[in-house]
């Protein structure tokens, strides 16, 4: 009999040599299925929502692993790590980001110092990190939904156009004053990294874990569309504007994960680099409409309230993604859930079940 765990958690039950349950990163919900992605994968899986354990508030199991390279021609190969960290369902198809970082290597307590020294002095990029795509979602004759590379109704599944070293966000970067330096920089040394994902019909939003600029956090603005096999940048207004750069404060914290929920962004934002600190949920209060009515190429928002603070451990349980809950699984109040890359000895259970948190948003008593 599987432990149980009580109020708000969220069970995930994986296959055995699963790559994405101990280092999970992103999450969204097509109904009573929930997609999720580790960083250190290069595939999706969806899990289907089955009846809770004790008291439990979800459940979710009997999973499916897509491989990207299934769906995608991608730059590297098809086992390669992709690194996703935002994923959104919007209009049909399922959205995905990778990190666009660099990586550097961890010394490790086998090798000599000499060794060590060689392997902190390595940075590298995995040719599939740079991927931006949207994949369409169709149900099958069960009506499960389904990721395909191509939909009945003709939506293809598309990346931004690019290569293994680049694609069209990175080489519009390359020369920006704020981002373009840290292009260089390994992700978790405060280089550039992106780690969240919104979609608002052409528009999208990328959070940036990195780089924290005299602790203003990273939200790139672009928008895309379909442009033969590829997607490409599109203006977002008349001027041609490619990119629009929103400096946010969050307290010196760099973004994990973001939504919008109605007119407000909800924002998962923790330490840049790998520390374990502190790790809050923010809410950018009417974002949908500043976004929309911006013209600025660059601003900057201070007023941005930090709703909660979310737990931590020394080196386990760092919340990595966010998402709305759907109203159809009829829970008692709007909310969302949070999942957490490793996972220490309290959000598992055996080797292929961990547990997230259902997080309802309070209601004014009358």
């Amino acid at each position: 009999m599987p432990n149980s765990r009580i109020g708000n958690a969220v069970r995930l039950e994986f296959s055995p040599g699963s790559l994405v349950h101990t280092n999970l990163s992103g999450a969204a919900f097509s109904g009573d299925w929930l997609w999720v992605a580790g960083d250190e994968a290069c595939a999706i899986d969806r899990l289907r929502r089955l009846d809770p354990v004790g008291a439990e508030a979800l459940r979710y199991g009997d999973p499916h692993n897509v491989s990207l390279a299934d769906l995608l021609d991608l730059p590297g190969e098809p086992d390669e790590e992709a690194d996703l960290e935002g994923m959104a369902v919007v209009d049909g198809y399922l959205w995905v980001v990778g990190s666009h970082g660099l990586k550097r290597k961890n010394p490790k307590v086998s090798r000599s110092h000499a060794d060590n020294a060689k392997r902190l002095a390595k940075v590298t990029l995995d040719a599939n990190r740079r991927v931006l795509a949207r994949l369409p979602i169709e149900p099958d004759r069960d009506g499960v939904p389904c990721l395909v590379r191509e939909a009945r109704d003709g939506r293809r599944a598309q990346k931004l156009a690019g290569d293994a070293r680049s694609n069209e966000l990175t080489a519009l970067l390359d020369d920006d004053p704020h981002f373009g330096p840290y292009l260089a920089i390994s992700g978790k040394d405060n280089g550039f990294d992106i780690e969240g994902l919104a979609v608002d019909g052409k528009r999208l939003l990328l959070g940036l874990r990195g780089p924290v600029l005299r602790g203003w956090a990273g939200l790139l603005e672009i928008a895309v569309e379909a442009h033969g096999e590829d997607l490409r940048l599109a203006p977002l207004d008349d001027g041609d504007t490619l990119i629009r750069k929103h400096f946010l404060q969050l307290e010196g914290l760099g973004i994990r994960d973001l939504h919008f929920s109605g007119d407000d962004l909800h924002l998962l934002a923790g330490p840049t680099m790998v520390l374990d600190g502190d790790i809050r949920v923010f809410r950018w209060a009417n974002a949908r409409s500043v976004l929309a009515e911006n013209r600025e190429p660059v601003h900057f928002e201070a007023a941005v309230p930090q709703r909660l603070s979310l737990p931590h451990g020394r080196g386990v349980n760092r919340a990595e993604a966010i998402c709305a809950v759907p109203r159809e699984l009829g829970l008692p109040a709007p909310g969302w859930i949070v999942l957490y890359d490793s996972p220490g000895p309290a959000r598992k259970d055996g080797e292929c079940t961990v547990f997230g948190d259902l997080l309802l948003r309070r209601t004014a008593r009358r």
